[in-house]
């Protein structure tokens, strides 16, 4: 009863106050205030991203290239990450975080109220003086602002961030919210996630980390240019020891560990080591062209962008064959380039006070030949010069060891330096040496034929200094190396290896205007008179090669070389020499079509391309091989995966093409190679001038060209040849590349016929001789086409009575057929 009456008092007092006109009014300006916080609510949320793109986020990641062997040997990134899954990241580094970041990240739903009141009291303490607010948000609030709504800086941000933040919390977990966070923070030195700030602050895994490392790391979302750990050293010292503070207040780690975390140096590194080892500078960098080609470079050009997409590239390079390509051409290059003095540094830098380091690294200027190294010039007196390098160290270059002279000058190198130049050094004893980095230039390629992939590409002295690729940008006049594809389409047009032709004058009347152009053998010398095709290769008889060109037709000439993708030429004699510019690229694709029996490949670098899911995108139709691996191996014949490419030469001129120039080894311009013990074919090759020189070639495995020149073509001196030049690189890389390899023949294809014949007049040869290690024998086997074959074979007259003589001729031509098919001579 006594509560009856009490409540019914109260009812009157509240009747009594809603009757006077200012509580009404309260009321109403109440409900107005709550209509408009409604509406703003509504108002800034309406345009907010949903958050279910959370679930299927996926960062920026590098594309990771590996070799032919599955190796790593680059990536391709311009933000450092490395994804990492929740359960991967240690407890005391999320411990760190939470300390430095947001203690009551397990306990709030996204937003933590007294910390946002804060925030915005700080910010409206210093709106108009310049100053930035201090930010306030929690983890789940820098998610927010991160992934969804981006960075800019307004208190409309801040609300928009609480309320992505309360929805994020409905949506995903904590662990999944902190996984985010941790792998895609801003940290520094172009380091997204913490993985990626271990490498590039310590050089270390993030399991590999110290308390004291960890508490580093934990304090750089707050701003990691202002806790640069060699600029702003105490700074960064006392706000790590705040963050190790922090830890143990909310008892993540004891007194002692605080401690001991806090007598620690931060003990960053300036440069992170490089993950991989240099190698095939200028071959990652053409899959990386054509990589960006095929997907774009950022993610606004699809999902498989290069610099984004998280690619896992699956390259043909031969780690062991693009390291000798590269050793022969650079040695090759400064065999020549010995001699004629110092090529000048390799850059000029301006030096801010001591911060000589920061220079030599802000050039990107590396390099990877023996033991080369790039150094700074700090400073240099009457004696000596101090230089430093990349690591901080320090050393000096003593007069004597820079005495070549400056090329085209004469004056010693070491009068010429000054502090800023950038050099090449190697050790000599306590000190170093200068050495000249070469101004000649050149490209080297290597390709199996069966399938057109590129095993190794060296397009210079070093990708770091020069980035133009002369193995595929550089469109250089191949010479001489043009030859056996002249010879080819003569053979596919009628002719034998055997055909004579005459090694003499020929000219050609060029019109009113031009009048006679008369073509000559290199060096001017003679015609030698009527000799086979192969001789005619083999000692590279230009001659020989017109004359060939103009029986054949030079239309003909020219459609050969344009579906074997040199060069659309037009059709002039000059073509037939090598008149006509294209890359060494395409040169070793074309032998390897000879190679291969007539049969073109697309030369490639890249096998295949996966997502960051493991799933093939590239090609388009790409199938896995079943069965292909030994442990999957049922005892049945092996799969083979369908052949590729198109006929662009009949096999049988190929091969016979092929079989000549083996002869160019054997006796002809490229003799340097014959005791690589190995069959071998190719060509040597010197155009006008001479301003390049080439050598093309190779065995069944692989195929490789080389050449050499100066980017602005000059002459190299009358003693340069393809011979004595280019052929010693390829030997010096053949030496290496096939050591262990097995000793392969090339095989000849259905309907070939070996025929013995003189070796001068191309006649066939019967009777037996004994074998020779002669490389220059009488006679020797020839490949022939049937039909042409043939149409050589002696007659006998019909109406002659066969005599005594003519019997045992008859007998011995027989036993020669025999002797043929018993000795695999008809194929």
């Amino acid at each position: 009863m006594k509560l009856r009456h009490r409540m019914s008092d109260v009812g009157a007092r509240l009747s009594d106050l809603w009757s006077r006109r200012w509580v009404k009014g309260l009321a109403i300006l109440a409900a107005i205030g709550l209509l408009v916080a409604g509406g703003g609510w509504w108002f800034i949320s309406r345009d907010l991203p949903s958050v279910e793109q959370l679930r299927t986020y996926e960062p920026p990641l590098p594309t990771n290239v590996r070799a032919i062997d599955g190796s790593p040997v680059y990536s391709y990134a311009r933000e450092r990450r490395v994804e990492l899954s929740f359960a991967e990241y240690p407890p005391l580094l999320i411990r760190a975080f939470l300390a430095a970041e947001d203690k009551t990240f397990f306990e709030h739903h996204g937003v933590d109220f007294p910390g946002l009141a804060g925030a915005v009291v700080d910010y409206v303490s210093k709106m108009g003086s310049g100053q930035r607010a201090r930010g306030g948000s929690t983890i789940t609030q820098q998610v927010a602002k991160n992934l969804l709504i981006g960075n800019e800086y307004s208190p409309t941000r801040k609300i928009k961030e609480a309320i992505l933040a309360w929805r994020i919390e409905d949506t995903l977990t904590k662990p999944q919210i902190l996984e985010l966070y941790l792998n895609q923070i801003f940290l520094g030195r172009n380091a997204y996630g913490v993985e990626a700030a271990s490498h590039a602050y310590f050089d270390k895994e993030l399991h590999e980390l110290n308390l004291s490392q960890m508490a580093y790391i934990a304090i750089l979302p707050k701003g990691p240019a202002n806790y640069d750990p060699f600029r702003d050293t105490e700074r960064a010292l006392e706000r790590r020891n705040w963050a190790l503070g922090e830890m143990e207040q909310n008892g993540f780690i004891t007194a002692a560990q605080r401690a001991e975390a806090q007598a620690q140096p931060i003990g960053a590194i300036l440069q992170r080591v490089p993950k991989f080892e240099r190698v095939g500078g200028y071959f990652v960098e053409e899959v990386r062209r054509e990589l960006i080609a095929k997907f774009g470079e950022t993610a606004r050009d699809g999902p498989y962008s290069v610099y984004s997409g998280g690619l896992w590239v699956r390259t043909s390079m031969d780690r062991r064959v693009q390291e000798a390509a590269a050793e022969a051409l650079r040695d090759g290059l400064l065999r020549y380039d010995r001699g004629r003095g110092f090529s000048g540094p390799l850059k000029k830098v301006e030096i801010d006070g001591d911060r000589w380091q920061v220079a030599l690294l802000s050039s990107n200027i590396t390099l990877d030949y023996a033991d080369w190294r790039p150094a700074i010039v700090i400073s240099r007196d009457s004696n000596e010069a101090r230089i430093g390098f990349a690591d901080g160290k320090e050393g000096t270059l003593p007069r004597s060891a820079a005495q070549m002279p400056l090329r085209g000058k004469g004056t010693p190198a070491f009068g010429t330096l000054t502090p800023g130049d950038i050099i090449a050094v190697s050790p000599s004893g306590s000190q170093f040496a200068l050495r000249s980095v070469p101004k000649i230039s050149g490209g080297f390629v290597v390709q199996e034929p069966q399938t057109g992939r590129i095993l190794a590409m060296q397009g210079g002295f070093d990708a770091s200094l020069q980035s133009f690729n002369r193995a595929t940008q550089a469109m250089r006049q191949p010479g001489s190396t043009i030859k056996p594809i002249v010879y080819a389409a003569a053979l596919e047009h009628g002719m034998t290896p055997a055909s004579i032709i005459v090694d003499g004058p020929f000219c050609v009347d060029q019109g009113a205007r031009l009048g006679q152009k008369c073509f000559r053998n290199f060096g001017n010398s003679r015609g030698a008179g009527p000799h086979t095709m192969r001789w005619g290769i083999e000692q590279s008889r230009n001659l020989m090669t017109v004359r060939t060109a103009a029986q054949t037709g030079m239309a003909n000439v020219v459609r050969l070389m344009k579906n074997m993708q040199i060069g659309d030429y037009q059709p002039y004699l000059s073509y037939a020499l090598g008149a006509g510019e294209t890359t060494v690229t395409k040169m070793v694709n074309a032998y390897g079509v000879l190679a291969n029996q007539g049969r073109w490949h697309d030369p490639t670098l890249i096998d295949y391309v996966q997502n960051r899911r493991g799933q093939v995108i590239w090609p388009e139709n790409w199938r896995p091989c079943d069965r292909c691996n030994m442990r999957d191996w049922d005892g049945k014949a092996m799969p083979r995966p369908a052949t590729r490419g198109r006929q662009v030469l009949d096999a049988m001129s190929a091969y016979q093409m092929v079989h000549i120039t083996e002869g160019v080894i054997e006796r002809g311009t490229a003799t340097i190679l014959r005791d690589l013990k190995r069959p071998i074919f190719g060509k040597t090759g010197t155009n006008t001038g001479p301003k390049d020189v080439w050598f093309i070639g190779g065995t069944p495995q692989m195929v490789a060209g080389v050449y050499i020149g100066y980017d602005s073509p000059v002459n190299l001196g009358s003693y340069a040849q393809g011979g004595t030049l280019a052929a010693p690189i390829f030997k010096q890389w053949a030496t290496k590349a096939y050591e262990g390899m097995d000793v392969l023949p090339f095989r000849a294809p259905a309907g070939i016929r070996m025929v013995r014949i003189d070796r001068a007049s191309g006649r066939p040869v019967f009777g037996t001789f004994p074998t020779s290690n002669d490389p220059k024998p009488a006679v020797i086997w020839e490949a022939f086409k049937p039909q042409a074959e043939a149409r050589r074979a002696p007659r006998r007259p019909a109406a002659a009575q066969p005599t005594a003589t003519a019997t045992a001729a008859a007998k011995r031509r027989t036993s020669d057929s025999d002797f043929l098919q018993r000795e695999g001579g008809i194929y």
